[in-house]
């Protein structure tokens, strides 16, 4: 268990310090204030503070769902009339996941050192984004905490529900593909052989597609190591590749460019940039900051760098649908929306009603890709197991005709 040094002002006046031993520095605190003393400063010893600062990294997490339940349930507790400390502290008692408390003791104990809530979160890190440290800033400024709290609330099942929809959508199709390898893999190497054992024994001309189908069996069966080797090369080097922010403008430019996939890339990302960028403006943060927080959040390096370029002429004095429009990303209707937006003085009320027409279109474009690629799989199994059932038919039928004869 850690050990503290503290120095406290007793009741009397009087300077008191000390060490005392407690498992957090919120305990430490509450111990401290039990004994009737105002604790001024408290210091965790060097070696408990060593592994305090292994980082953020080793700080336990929680799913983007559960931040949602946490800010609805901090945002529920405000709304009933309680103090930020308290409704934290109502929260910890009822939370009965184990990182969700540490998360908890951690934001408690700095807020109760005086460090506001957002930059508690901050500090902690993951599962704290810039968006969600943002709203939380904003809450604090504008002194609409219960509001704002709802919203990020909303924000964040929004995106759950969004990432939960594309999962949905490609597990099926991913499944097709799976089945489709494990069938090739397994006829290449274990049927094949087999079924042509006894053709290539009565010495019969194999026909070409038999040919072809028998040479990389022989391939797969003599090279499946250096195969898997290759594939865990390629896989390496591929992410290597992608880690450059140079490629990675260069892959994700061309994924926007591809006629089904692009079109899906760039609705989820509209969709994301309306809702989060009106409830971020909404919530009293201003367009510049609002921008560079939204930016991170399209998970597209060709858009973020529009959204780089959009800021840069925001913060000379232009509107914000003008860089829009001149990116070449962003669908016409979007910039109608912030122009209309812009010159009512009501861009963050046209975002939010415009974010839930964009959610059907994501929807839409969700349902066509689920559409299209099963049917491209289907298509490509249907190829395959024509070609591998024609390679193994063919001879066995000249087998059947050597024997008549």
């Amino acid at each position: 268990m850690p050990s503290f040094r503290y120095q406290a002002l007793a009741s009397d006046g009087a300077m008191q310090s000390g060490t005392l031993m407690a498992p957090d520095r919120a305990t430490a605190m509450r111990l401290i204030q039990q004994k009737g003393e105002t604790p001024l400063e408290l210091t965790m010893s060097e070696a408990d503070a060593a592994v305090e600062s292994s980082g953020p990294a080793a700080r336990p997490v929680i799913s983007r769902s559960e931040l949602a339940d946490l800010v609805r349930e901090l945002a529920t507790a405000l709304e009933a009339g309680l103090p930020l400390m308290q409704a934290l502290r109502t929260v910890r008692r009822q939370a009965g996941h184990k990182n969700l408390q540490t998360i908890l003791d951690f934001i408690i104990e700095r807020v109760e050192a005086g460090v506001p809530f957002h930059t508690a979160a901050k500090e902690y890190g993951p599962p704290f984004d810039d968006m969600t440290t943002g709203m939380l800033r904003a809450a604090d400024a504008s002194g609409r905490t219960a509001e704002i709290l709802h919203q990020l609330g909303d924000l964040l099942e929004r995106s759950v529900e969004l990432r939960r929809e594309v999962v949905g959508a490609v597990v099926y199709p991913m499944m097709i593909a799976g089945l489709i390898a494990v069938s090739v893999v397994v006829l290449i190497a274990f049927v094949l052989p087999r079924v042509m054992k006894p053709i290539i024994q009565a010495n019969l001309e194999l026909p070409l597609p038999t040919k072809i189908l028998m040479a990389i069996s022989a391939f797969v069966t003599s090279w499946w190591l250096v195969i898997l080797a290759a594939i865990l090369l390629a896989v390496v080097t591929w992410r290597n590749w992608l880690a450059k922010p140079a490629n990675r403008l260069r892959f994700d430019t061309f994924l926007l460019r591809l006629p089904v996939v692009g079109r899906l890339v760039r609705d989820i990302a509209v969709a994301r940039f309306t809702r989060t960028l009106g409830t971020l403006v909404s919530a009293g943060i201003p367009i510049l900051s609002a921008l560079k927080i939204v930016r991170d959040t399209l998970g597209n390096q060709a858009l973020m760098n529009a959204i780089d370029q959009v800021s840069d002429k925001v913060s000379t004095g232009q509107s914000l649908a003008d860089p829009l429009e001149r990116s070449g990303h962003f669908p016409p209707l979007l910039v109608q929306i912030v122009n209309i937006g812009e010159r009512s003085g009501r861009l963050e009320q046209m975002l939010l009603h415009a974010a839930g027409s964009f959610d059907r279109q994501v929807n839409n474009s969700l349902k066509l890709f689920t559409r299209i690629l099963p049917t491209v799989l289907l298509v490509v199994m249907a190829l395959v197991a024509s070609f591998v059932l024609s390679a193994i038919l063919l001879p066995i039928i000249e087998l059947q005709k050597a024997a008549g004869a």
